[in-house]
C-alpha cells in the first residue's frame, strides 16, 4: 500500500516530523524530536528503484508482448506485439504529460480531491533535481523523479494488459484511443484513490501494497466490457482457435515472472526486509498457483498442461500483488493455490458458461485473480497467519474495505470502458476491423506485414 509521495503534502511532513530520530529521544517533546529529523536520500534506495522501474518495463516490452503474441494465431502475433510497444509509448508521454499530476499532485482535501488530483504537475511541472518524495521511513525520501518514472511503468502495464481481451479482431486505431480514454477517465482515478493521501480509498484504510484494485481489477474489467462490446471472434465456440506458439508464451511468461519482483518488491519503495517479503512472495504464490492449475487440470481433465501451468504463474503473481508486502509466506503459498484453482475455474467454465470471448483471458486471470487476492489481502494480513499488518489492523473490518475497494474498482473501470467502446465506435464507424481484415489477419490488413515468410 503507498503513500502520497509528493514533497509538500502537509500529511506526510507532519507524520515524519512527528516521529523522534533516535529510540533514545523517544520522551523527548515532540518540537525537540521534529528539530532532530533530518530527511536523507539514501543511495541504495535509489537503485534499488531505479532498477525495479527497468525490470518491470522487461516485464512489458517483451515480456508481456510475448506471452500474448504466442497465444495468437500466427496471422495476428505482429498485431498484439506492435498494440503492446505502442500502447506503452504512448501511455509513457500522457504519463509525464498529465497522468502524474492527476494522479499524485493537487490539494490535500476538498472538492475532488478523495477522486483526482489537479495539473499542478503538468509535463512535471515542480519535479526538480532537488524535490523528492517520501517513502515508508520517517527521514528517507527518495528523488521525486524515481517515483515518477517508477509509478509510469504501472500505468503503461496496466493499459497494455487489456490488449489481451480484445486481441485478433480490433482496428488498432481504435484500440490506441480506446486505451487512452480509458488511462485518463480509469486508470489516473484508481491510482489517486488507493495510493495518494487525499484518496478515497486510501483513506479508508484499503491495502493494495502494488496494484490488486488499481492494475489487474481495473484492467481485467475493461478488457472483458470492450470484448463484450466487440463481440466474439470469427468462428469462436465453432472452431479450434489454438496458440500458434507456446514457447514465445513460455519465455514471455518467464519475463513476468522476473518483471514482477520489480513491480511487487519495488513497492516498498525502499530496499530492506520488507522488501525481501514481497521479493519471497512473488516466488512463493505464482509456485503454488502453477501447481495449483495443473492439479486442478489433471483432475478435471486429464492431464497437466504446459500453458495451465504458466497460466496458474500469472494468477499467483496477480493475487499476491496487493499482499505482497502484508502477507507471510504461509499466506503467500495459500493465496496462489486458492487463486490457481479458482481462475482455472474463470478460464475453463464461466467463460464458456456466458460466452464472452476474452480472447487471452485478461479478465478470468487478472480480473479474477485481482479479486482473490484484493479479499485475500485482509486475510492473510492477519499477524496471526504470519502477516504483517498496518496499526490497527482488524481482519472483519479490513475485509469489509477491501471489498468496497473491488466493487468500486469493477464499477468504475466497467464505466469508463463502455463509455470509451462507445466513443471509439463513433468516431472510428465502428471499433472492429471488417471479417475479410480479421480472416486475413490484422498482422497483414492493419500493418501491411507477416511475422513469418517462409
Amino acid at each position: 500500500m503507498k503513500m502520497s509521495k509528493v514533497l509538500g503534502s502537509a500529511a506526510i511532513a507532519s507524520l515524519l516530523l512527528a516521529l523522534p530520530a533516535f529510540a533514545q529521544d523517544a520522551a523527548a517533546p515532540a518540537a525537540e524530536a521534529a528539530a532532530e529529523v533530518t530527511a536523507v536520500v539514501d543511495k541504495g534506495d535509489v537503485a534499488w528503484m531505479l532498477v525495479s522501474t527497468m525490470v518491470v518495463i522487461v516485464m512489458t516490452i517483451p515480456g508481456l508482448a510475448l506471452f500474448y503474441g504466442g497465444l495468437v494465431r500466427a496471422k495476428n502475433i505482429l498485431s498484439v506485439l506492435t498494440q503492446v510497444f505502442l500502447g506503452f509509448s504512448m501511455i509513457a508521454i500522457l504519463w509525464v504529460a498529465y497522468g502524474y499530476s492527476l494522479a499524485f499532485a493537487g490539494p490535500t482535501e476538498g472538492g475532488l480531491s478523495a477522486f483526482v488530483g489537479d495539473f499542478s504537475k503538468f509535463f512535471l511541472s515542480g519535479v526538480t533535481l532537488e524535490s523528492t518524495a517520501a517513502t515508508f521511513s520517517a527521514g528517507f525520501e527518495l528523488p521525486e523523479m524515481v517515483f515518477v518514472v517508477f509509478q509510469m511503468t504501472f500505468a503503461c502495464i496496466t493499459s497494455t494488459l487489456i490488449v489481451g481481451g480484445i486481441a485478433e479482431r480490433m482496428k488498432f486505431g481504435a484500440l490506441m484511443a480506446f486505451l487512452a480514454i480509458w488511462f485518463t477517465f480509469s486508470y489516473i482515478p484508481m491510482a489517486h484513490m488507493v495510493w495518494s493521501g487525499p484518496g478515497l480509498l486510501f483513506g479508508m484504510g484499503a491495502y493494495d501494497f502494488a496494484g490488486g484494485t488499481v492494475v489487474h481489477i481495473n484492467s481485467g474489467v475493461a478488457a472483458l466490457v470492450a470484448a463484450i462490446v466487440l463481440g466474439p471472434r470469427l468462428g469462436y465456440m465453432k472452431e479450434p482457435i489454438a496458440p500458434h506458439n507456446l514457447v514465445l508464451t513460455y519465455i514471455g511468461a518467464g519475463l513476468l515472472w522476473f518483471g514482477w519482483f520489480g513491480f511487487n518488491a519495488g513497492s516498498n519503495l525502499e530496499a530492506n526486509a520488507l522488501t525481501a517479503v514481497a521479493l519471497i512472495n512473488t516466488v512463493l504464490a505464482p509456485a503454488a498457483a502453477a501447481l495449483a492449475w495443473a492439479i486442478g487440470e489433471k483432475v478435471t481433465r486429464g492431464h497437466a498442461s504446459a500453458l495451465g501451468a504458466v497460466s496458474g504463474a500469472v494468477a499467483g503473481l496477480v493475487a499476491i500483488t496487493p499482499a505482497a508486502g502484508f502477507a507471510g509466506v504461509g499466506g503467500a503459498i495459500v493465496l496462489g493455490a486458492v487463486a490457481g484453482f479458482v481462475c482455472l475455474w474463470a478460464v475453463v467454465n464461466l467463460k464458456p458458461m456466458l460466452k464472452y470471448d476474452d480472447s487471452l483471458d485478461v479478465f478470468g486471470i487478472h480480473g479474477v485473480g485481482g479479486i482473490v487476492g484484493a479479499l485475500g489481502t485482509a486475510i492473510v494480513a492477519n499477524p496471526g497467519f504470519g502477516g504483517y499488518p498496518l496499526d490497527g489492523y482488524e481482519m472483519g473490518a479490513q475485509f469489509m474495505v477491501q471489498l468496497t475497494g473491488v466493487i468500486i474498482a469493477v464499477v468504475w473501470s466497467g464505466v469508463v470502458a463502455l463509455v470509451a467502446m462507445l466513443i471509439v465506435k463513433a468516431i472510428f464507424g465502428g471499433a472492429r476491423v471488417s471479417e475479410s481484415s480479421e480472416s486475413d489477419g490484422l498482422d497483414l490488413s492493419s500493418h501491411g506485414e507477416r511475422a513469418y515468410n517462409s
